[in-house]
């Protein structure tokens, strides 16, 4: 049975502009209505924000964003702060995504600044973990989640991380077709749900989301689900078709 409401997220990159982004919503609407009992939550690219935000008002498809930074405003160049998310309708912001890692210098210092900024700003902050192919070869994940838990939500405190979702992202999983095995998911899950318990106290870890990220499509999104420790999925290529991301929603 379970207990935690399932979150299906798409986080779209840099793919869609503002008018290929709202066609999306238009196709896609149909297809998850009567969709009831899970959250579903879209992350466009920063310039077709405030227009899939204006499409997805008044649905049930909440709007998140890629990034933000955790200043209120200032002399940053290229950054995004958070109330510029909300004003657009956001209700959710992905924190610490591999490839911001990889490509952006994102440190776990950042990603625990950002997490903090969101939440002060009423967002629900999404922050991913996930180890490389060559650090699960070499037998660290597990130290890799700890150190990436530990340093993210160090100055945090229980009662802000209410509303928190870690997403799992095996960096080797994503964008190359290959996807961890149910075993690995449910072990990497539940070695996240341990540390907070740890951190912050059963409570929090009992009701905290933990999220599948990697390779996630139609056809293996039901064996994740039925997973004890896994309560949803950040969804990546598979979500910039209205079909293929409406069939992963619509999980038995």
């Amino acid at each position: 049975m379970r207990t935690r409401r399932p979150l299906i997220a798409g986080n779209w990159k840099m793919y869609k502009t503002a008018a290929e982004a709202v066609e999306f919503v238009r196709q896609f609407l149909p297809r998850v209505d009567g969709v009831g009992d899970r959250d579903i939550m879209i992350a466009p690219a920063f310039p077709a924000l405030e227009a899939v935000g204006g499409a997805l008002k008044g649905t049930a498809v909440a709007l998140g964003a890629q990034d933000l930074f955790w200043e209120a405003e200032g002399a940053y160049t290229g950054q995004v702060a958070p109330r510029m998310l909300t004003a657009c309708g956001c209700r959710y912001v992905i924190i610490g995504h591999s490839e911001r890692r990889q490509y952006f210098g994102e440190t776990d210092e950042g990603v625990c600044r950002k997490l903090q900024a969101a939440v002060k700003a009423g967002l629900v902050p999404v922050m991913c973990v996930g180890e490389t192919e060559q650090e699960r070869e070499a037998g660290q994940t597990f130290s890799i989640l700890d150190k990436q838990l530990q340093n993210g939500l160090k100055d945090s405190i229980a009662d802000q991380l209410a509303s928190l979702v870690v997403a799992y992202e095996p960096v080797w999983a994503i964008g190359t077709g290959k996807t961890a095995t149910a075993a690995q998911a449910q072990e990497a899950h539940r070695f996240i749900r341990s540390k907070v318990a740890q951190m912050f106290g059963s409570a929090l870890s009992g009701a905290m989301r933990v999220l599948y990220g990697g390779s996630v499509k139609p056809e293996n999104i039901s064996e994740l689900m039925a997973l004890g420790d896994i309560d949803g999925a950040l969804v990546g290529g598979a979500s910039l078709k209205p079909d293929s991301f409406a069939n992963i929603v619509k999980f038995d």
